[in-house]
């Protein structure tokens, strides 16, 4: 009789769904914001600014930005889990990771409610 040890935290399909919906809205952001960029055509600071006072720009950046957090955290964890192999130099590089990713959409928050 065979024994099969299942190693792995299984996460699998979750962060592999998590991956391409990401991707996914980035992209569709991406298409939004350049259709953005060609009906406004900002050339200032306070045209660029006036742009990101919209409540139909401010909500969809977020969304992106969330998005980017999310796709990063998911990539960055599976090459820590691949590469680095004592476990607590892992979690310490996992915590800093989580710790930079709330402080940039933090940031991102600030910025864009800020304008």
């Amino acid at each position: 009789m065979v024994n099969r040890v299942v190693v792995g935290a299984g996460y699998g399909l979750r962060d592999w769904l998590v991956q391409r919906m990401t991707a996914v809205v980035m992209l569709l952001y991406t298409v939004f914001f350049l259709s953005a960029l060609a009906a406004t055509r900002p050339m200032d600071h306070e045209s660029w600014k006036g742009l990101f006072e919209h409540t139909w720009m401010r909500i969809p950046t977020l969304l992106f930005f969330l998005s980017l957090c999310l796709h990063l955290w998911v990539g960055v964890r599976d090459i820590l889990m691949d590469y680095v192999k004592l476990t607590g130099l892992r979690l310490a590089f996992q915590v800093l990771v989580i710790v930079l990713l709330a402080a940039y959409f933090a940031w991102a928050v600030q910025i864009l409610w800020r304008a």
